[in-house]
């Protein structure tokens, strides 16, 4: 019996009781599964979202979708998720809903009250739009458009009393300009004047009865009441002093008109003289009321030090109605500060009209830049060309509130704005014919795809339905721009004929989906299982690709099942290559020792020692052939040579053992060969002998395994001669019996017997350190070699014989002799010998290397000469004479290129 046993035996465990299924009643349904469609009585995932989405569809109330999620969310968040999103969108719609209902009360408060403002009206459009409110829908959406309305009505309707203040003005300066004219032309044109102040009158009553009169602002009605009322006043006083003249130049002593220039004609026209003046001298003031003007005076100077336009023009205004009323006269002092401070007043609100004058002509320049003049300038889109107008608008309107308007420069304004608006109403035109294009174009692509999907017929090519459905989803959304209210209306009818062509496609998935659900559960089954069954991992994954190409899912939810199933498929495969790296992670005896031997030999080609890598290498290669120690070593008591063999044996195989049926099967192999023999070769058949134990081996017949080794033989019996004679007896064949089987090949030839196999590492690393070792001593024989070739050009040119290489390191080929002779022969002096040309020629032909083209010629010549003497020695036989007949002669450059390249050869082989 073997002292170090090859298998270990460990006592196997006793069997575990087997486990008796306990008896599991079944759960009582879930109270909200009947309500529900079965979502809590579904066996997995997949089929619970089924069965989720289908009851979606029917539009449950939200305290019933309450319930449910509250109740499905604690055992299935996956199954759980579209309840809870429906429930998102009920609660988003239900705030769209309270929103659009405060926003809509909002509105009609705005329109039902009866001063509209403008700046409540933007503000509700710019707030409601701020806080996300359903304007597109009814009923924001009539609410909005409104608003938008009023506004544009009111700002129009402010802008005609600003052009009606302007015309009440210039028909007050044509009354002022006939008044210094000849009362004729005057009479002429006054039946075009009167006529131009009806109209104006009758354009002023248009505009105080219109419906957002009252909510135009106070500043807009005061001024076009004062304008009624001062056109009114001037007309009638024009009129009523040329109706006077008319008279007057009838009659001499009728009264003459308060016009003076009318007046001063009338004399002239009767001759009459000019009234004498009369006026009384003024009455100076009392203390107290130069006191109340000193005041006034006060207050219009602290106006005007503080820059108050307004208040500055209210305190002259009072400071002159009180020096009115007073009418008296004031002393010097007083007198010039009251000029003074008048002076200032006014030069104050010619500064505010100078200053807004000249924002307006910045805003007139800005106007006239939307139009460019220039052919090369293109003007802005319309959309920014719209933007700009309104800013514009907006800035002018500004200014006109903080400061009179000026009537020429808005009509200025007024014309540069308009060639903008010329461009933006084209601009307009346009966006409408594109938007009804885009509209006819969506429609024309819904119907296409309702034909398209009237068309489809089973069998249906899911990968065709998906590229046609790709391409239609393309066209939608690359479709022209249209408005709000048309692409909801328009979204609408896309999503029901879109889903009515992708049905059989969402079908097709739902069920490939569900199928590759169940792949999944098969995969984490055969993943599962101790023992890898790779045939049915391929078949599985086989019937995955086969259904991954026939059915085309949702990228993401493709990636997500392919991960599922490629899961628990790769676990098992890790599983698998990690207790094979565990296996062989665990190397022999035998494997350790070639692979410490395998880093020896890298550490000594890093070392870079010729005769230390020969020895790492042999050391390798008796790591290979060596065998694992067995215990054979150990002492025996003395036993028979058959006892010995059988004990022999049996410590080569270390107990192993074959069934009874091996045994047998040789046995009569063995009788059928003694069989077969003559009964003349047949040894007569000794006497019988004690039994001896038979010990069936196993023969091994695979690489590198350890035969058995032969029997041992005792000197001097005749038995064991008979027994190992060639011809034997009966004897023989129990010999072969027992001891043929048990001995290998090797044995049975005189061979050791092989070393057992290496690992795959260990195969390895000896492998790579036995080719490193190679091509690191052909790369030192190399440098070797080229050293020695150099060494001896250089002993040659400075002809110093104790720099000549020894024998050895020049090559194998050059005897001692040879080696002498060049020593001599550098040693002495150089010399002029004729044949050195012939014998470099000659060492090239023996090196087999080409000549210099300056020698090809004589290297012809010398073949031609060979060629003739048919006895004589070929330069392969004589290059060591040759080179020494070089080596005796001076050295020059090209003579030196020409030797090496030939002993670089010859040294070699």
């Amino acid at each position: 019996m073997a002292l170090f046993p090859f298998f270990s035996r460990k006592p196997e465990p006793p069997p575990a009781p087997i486990a008796v299924p306990a008896v599991k009643t079944p759960a009582p349904p879930h109270p909200l599964d009947a309500v529900t469609g079965g979502v809590f009585s579904a066996s997995n995932t997949a089929k619970r979202l089924e069965c989720v989405n289908q009851w979606l569809a029917s539009n449950p109330e939200p305290a019933l979708l309450q319930q449910v999620f509250k109740a499905l969310s604690a055992s299935d968040k996956g199954a759980a998720k579209p309840i809870r999103q429906r429930m998102n969108d009920i609660r988003q719609s239900n705030q769209q809903e309270e929103a659009g209902q405060d926003w809509a009360v909002k509105a009609e408060k705005i329109l039902a009250a009866t001063t509209f403002h403008i700046a409540d009206g933007m503000a509700w459009l710019r707030d409601a739009a701020k806080a996300g409110a359903p304007l597109s829908k009814e009923p924001l959406a009539d609410l909005r458009s409104r608003i938008a309305d009023q506004i544009k009505s009111l700002e129009e309707l402010q802008h005609k009393t600003m052009v009606q203040k302007e015309a009440a003005v210039l028909l007050a300066q044509r009354i002022d300009v006939l008044s210094t004219k000849p009362w004729q032309q005057a009479a002429e044109a006054a039946p075009g004047l009167a006529q131009d102040v009806n109209k104006w009158s009758s354009n002023a009553a248009e505009l105080i009865s219109a419906p957002l009169w009252s909510s135009v602002e106070p500043r807009h009605t005061n001024a076009i009441e004062s304008s009624r009322v001062q056109l009114t006043q001037v007309f009638e006083a024009f009129s009523a002093a040329l109706e006077q003249a008319k008279l007057a130049a009838q009659d001499p002593k009728a009264p003459l008109p308060q016009v003076q220039v009318w007046a001063d004609e009338l004399r002239a026209l009767h001759g009459l003289q000019a009234p004498v003046d009369t006026t009384v001298a003024a009455v100076t003031l009392s203390a107290e009321q130069q006191a109340k003007v000193n005041a006034a005076v006060k207050a219009l100077e602290a106006t005007v030090k503080q820059g108050q336009s307004k208040q500055s023009s209210q305190a002259a205004a009072a400071l002159r109605e009180m020096l009115k009323e007073l009418g008296g006269s004031v002393d010097t002092e007083l007198e010039r500060r009251i000029n003074r401070a008048l002076i200032d007043a006014g030069d104050l609100q010619g500064w505010q009209r100078w200053g807004a004058n000249q924002v307006r002509e910045e805003l007139i320049a800005r106007a006239e830049l939307l139009v460019p003049a220039g052919e090369g300038q293109a003007p802005a889109s319309g959309k920014a060309l719209q933007t700009q107008v309104r800013e514009l608008h907006e800035q002018w309107r500004q200014v006109d509130r903080s400061s009179p308007p000026n009537a020429h420069l808005w009509k200025r304004f007024d014309e540069a704005i308009s060639k903008a608006r010329e461009i933006i109403d084209v601009w307009l035109k346009k966006v409408k014919s594109e938007a009804q294009a885009h509209k006819s174009e969506r429609q024309t692509l819904i119907d296409e795809v309702r034909a398209y999907a009237s068309t489809l017929t089973e069998p249906v090519d899911l990968k065709a339905l998906q590229r046609q459905l790709q391409q239609f989803s393309n066209r939608w959304r690359s479709a022209g721009h249209v408005n709000d209210k048309v692409f909801g209306q328009l979204q609408a009818q896309w999503k029901e004929a879109y889903e009515q062509a992708g049905a059989p496609l969402d079908n097709a998935r739902k069920q490939s989906a569900d199928l590759r659900r169940s792949l999944i559960e098969e995969a984490k089954e055969l993943g599962a299982r101790a023992q890898l069954d790779v045939r049915a991992i391929k078949a599985l994954q086989q019937r995955w690709q086969a259904e991954a190409q026939s059915v085309p899912l949702d990228r993401k939810l493709e990636q997500k099942l392919w991960d599922a199933f490629r899961q628990p498929l790769d676990q098992a495969f890790q599983r698998k290559d990690a207790q094979r790296s565990q296996a062989d992670a665990v190397a022999s005896v035998h494997d350790q020792a070639v692979l410490n031997a395998s880093q020896a030999l890298e550490e000594a080609i890093a070392g870079g020692h010729a005769q230390t890598i020969r020895d790492a290498m042999d050391a390798l290669q008796a790591a290979i052939r060596s065998t694992p120690e067995t215990a054979a070593a150990a002492p025996a008591p003395a036993t028979s040579a058959a006892d010995s063999t059988a004990q022999a044996n049996a410590d080569n195989n270390a107990g192993a053992e074959l069934p009874q049926a091996d045994t047998t099967a040789q046995s009569s192999e063995a009788s059928t060969a003694d069989a077969e023999q003559t009964p003349a070769e047949a040894a007569p058949a000794p006497a019988p002998a004690a039994p001896k134990a038979v010990i069936a081996v196993r023969g091994d017949d695979r690489p590198g395994a350890q035969g058995a080794q032969k029997p041992a033989t005792r000197e001097g019996n005749p038995r064991d001669a008979r027994r190992n004679s060639p011809r034997d007896s009966r004897d023989g064949r129990d010999e072969r019996r027992n001891g043929f089987e048990a001995r290998s090949p090797r044995e049975r030839d005189g061979r050791p017997a092989a070393a057992p196999r290496l690992g795959d590492r260990a195969f390895r690393a000896q492998r790579n350190a036995l080719e490193n070792a190679q091509t690191a001593l052909r790369k030192l024989s190399a440098q070797a070699h080229g050293e020695a070739v150099t060494q001896l050009l250089d002993a040659w040119k400075e002809r110093s014989a104790d720099k000549l290489p020894e024998p050895s390191q020049i090559s194998k080929r050059v005897s001692t002799a040879q080696w002498n002779s060049w020593k001599n022969t550098i040693s002495q002096s150089a010399t002029n010998n004729a044949k050195a040309s012939e014998a470099v020629l000659r060492l090239e032909m023996a090196a087999e290397v080409p000549t210099p083209a300056d020698h090809l010629s004589e290297r012809r010549a010398l073949q031609l000469q060979l060629l003739t003497q048919r006895n004589a020695a070929s330069p392969a036989e004589t290059w060591t004479t040759d080179l020494q007949a070089v080596l005796a002669t001076g050295a020059d450059e090209a003579t030196s290129k020409r030797l090496q390249s030939a002993l670089k050869v010859l040294l070699k082989r």
